[in-house]
């Protein structure tokens, strides 16, 4: 190995054969873990506050976050940034074209050959126990299941 090669922090060998190891020293990774921890923590407790954006923001935001988080430390593409920007823009695209193609479909309760007759029930069902009996009545049902 040359003496450039050890001493500078590239990510590329200094010659075609030799091999460059990332070596991290283990506080490293167990900063990402409490990171990763601390966000897994907070998007279990997002849904319990009980407002549709801000489990939206717990659920998506934080899952986009991680994924970068083990991409780029666990994955050692950190040292290859452009490529993991692209990747997550590409799987954020993908989720996307996903969701927008199904949720006409998963969003409403009949179609243009099909209906949805179980949503359409359970629709029905939770309006009728609502009028008969307010909103205990209708969680006493749902716990009841």
């Amino acid at each position: 190995m040359t003496t450039q090669a050890a001493t500078t922090n590239d990510a590329h060998p200094a010659t075609p054969g030799e091999e460059h190891e990332h070596v991290h020293p283990p506080s490293y990774y167990v900063k990402i873990w409490a990171v990763l921890t601390v966000l897994f923590c907070i998007s279990v407790a997002g849904p319990m506050i009980g407002i549709k954006i801000v489990t939206l923001i717990t659920a998506f935001g934080i899952a986009i976050a991680k994924a970068y988080l083990v991409a780029a430390h666990f994955m050692h593409l950190n040292i290859e940034r452009r490529f993991v920007v692209y990747l997550e823009l590409a799987v954020l695209g993908i989720m996307l074209l996903f969701y927008f193609g199904v949720a006409p479909d998963v969003m409403k309760h009949e179609g243009q050959n099909w209906e949805n007759v179980a949503a359409k029930a359970e629709v029905a069902r939770g309006l009728a126990a609502a009028e008969a009996g307010g909103t205990e009545h209708a969680e006493a049902t749902h716990q009841a299941r």
